[in-house]
């Protein structure tokens, strides 16, 4: 890949979001710092698109408890600086008067030494919080032909999701032209080549360095904005015919395949970022985390391999369909349909199901965990039961979302199980793992032996399994 016509781009990242809606993930830590995947932040996911389309010149604006994110900069995205490459993380300096970033604009015009420093033809200016793979030098090659000052790049979505996004409507007589920017409208019309699809804005964008800079100034001296790229800038720029969009279904990623080709999420909300990390663990996963030929770089954890062993009295020690970082020990229960991240110990007869767990989380013996995102250092005693019961869960101070996920924050305290609650978990220690239940299920004799390790798993801990007609609570 090179770059289009010789022009020379900077990329801006802007990472300074709070991430309400993540609460209580965003509690000690920037949206784009939040651990995904087991071994990445959420920015791996923007820089390493970055990287690989071969923008190597990478600023980041960051604001908000920037700490956790600037270190993971400074530790994992060092370029080398004798070819004149960075990736910098800038926060907010009041460069401009008083005020911090009052929008994602305003970073940007408060950053505008970054700019006139770097002296580029193109400024590339990305999120940090979506997770894809996208070939930014397609979208800027696509730019500089069109002769647009301003292009957005768009995801198709289902028409019914039009009011939780930007939508983009384009020019009928010139489909890479947009003829309106509606943020966030109750209906939108569909697109000609599909009529259930419209056009949402990525959060992408690419401009011709003078015509943002001019923007920004502009914008900057308005009393009716709030300073936003997607909600200000981009519809001046719609305003003038200048703008254009990239459909993101004509990025081509090497190693790509049809199905996950043009995956892209937002992972702003609880529910989406837990269903962002259940993508990735099926035997076909909608993302593929393993395509070699566009990697995502993150910093490589010290920590030696992951282990699964036998725990007390030989109880099994397994991960099935999931997926476990370097570190993790899986001593004697069983995992399932999860993401562990590094150094996480699940201990004896305990089961993790469905769940996605953060660094050095620590599950005690005969412990369930169901349906939970549990932040990093947290330790559930021995007998716990976490995604069992939302009333329960809600008064120990978890949160539970109304699709049912509790949540933990970092370092945040589970309280000794009482007998109501241990009984709860042992009533789900001995079930067969979904995965092993597929496969046995052409052979009975198969299934009774399993059926029987679960009996021996939940013994381990004392428990004895109760009649099959009073188990009401399946993970």
């Amino acid at each position: 890949m090179t770059m289009p016509l010789n022009k020379k781009v900077l990329a801006i990242v802007l990472a300074g979001g709070e991430g309400n809606r993540l609460m209580p993930l965003t509690a000690d830590r920037a949206k784009p710092g939040v651990p995904f995947a087991g071994s990445y932040r959420l920015i791996d996911f923007a820089l390493s698109n970055l990287v690989n389309s071969r923008y190597l010149q990478i600023v980041v604006l960051t604001q908000y408890k920037s700490h956790s994110l600037d270190r993971h900069i400074s530790e994992t995205w060092r370029m080398s600086t004798q070819l004149g490459n960075y990736v910098a993380s800038v926060p907010a300096q009041q460069r401009v008067g008083k005020s911090w970033f009052l929008g994602s604009a305003n970073a940007i015009y408060q950053s505008l030494n970054l700019i006139h420093d770097a002296n580029p033809d193109i400024v590339v200016v990305v999120g940090a919080d979506h997770v894809y793979r996208m070939d930014f030098a397609q979208m800027v090659e696509q730019h500089v032909l069109s002769g647009a000052k301003a292009t957005v790049a768009a995801v198709r979505q289902p028409l019914n999701m039009a009011n939780q996004f930007g939508v983009i409507e384009v020019d009928q007589q010139d489909p890479q032209k947009i003829a309106a920017f509606v943020e966030k409208p109750a209906s939108t019309p569909g697109l000609a080549a599909d009529p259930t699809q419209f056009l949402a804005s990525m959060g992408n964008y690419v401009f011709d360095a003078d015509a943002l800079v001019d923007a920004l100034h502009v914008d900057a001296e308005r009393l009716d904005t709030k300073h936003d790229m997607g909600g200000d800038i981009i519809p001046y720029f719609v305003n003038k015919g200048e703008a254009g969009v990239y459909d993101f279904t004509l990025n081509d990623i090497p190693g790509s395949t049809e199905r996950d080709r043009t995956y892209w999420r937002d992972v702003g909300t609880i529910d989406s970022f837990y269903d962002a990390h259940m993508d990735l663990i099926s035997p076909l996963p909608v993302f593929n985390l393993y395509n070699s030929e566009w990697p995502i770089y993150t910093r490589q954890s010290i920590s030696p391999p992951a282990k699964f062993v036998r725990g007390d009295n030989n109880t099994v020690g397994t991960a099935l369909d999931s997926i476990v970082a370097s570190g993790v020990v899986i001593s004697g229960g069983i995992v399932e349909g999860s993401v562990l991240s590094n150094d996480v110990y699940v201990r004896t007869a305990s089961r993790v199901v469905d769940s996605v767990l953060m660094d050095k989380v620590q599950i005690g013996e005969g412990a369930v965990v169901n349906r939970a995102i549990i932040d990093k250092n947290v330790k559930v005693p021995a007998g716990a039961a976490i995604g069992l019961d939302p009333e329960r869960d809600r008064a120990r101070g978890f949160k539970v979302t109304d699709s049912g996920i509790t949540v933990l924050s970092k370092g945040q305290e589970v309280p000794e199980p009482d007998e109501a609650e241990r009984a709860l978990s042992a009533a789900n220690l001995h079930l067969v793992p979904n995965a092993v239940k597929a496969a046995t299920q052409n052979w009975p004799e198969a299934r009774d032996s399993m059926e029987k390790v679960g009996e021996a798993q939940a013994a381990a801990v004392g428990v004895t399994v109760p009649d099959k007609e009073s188990i009401t609570t399946t993970p």
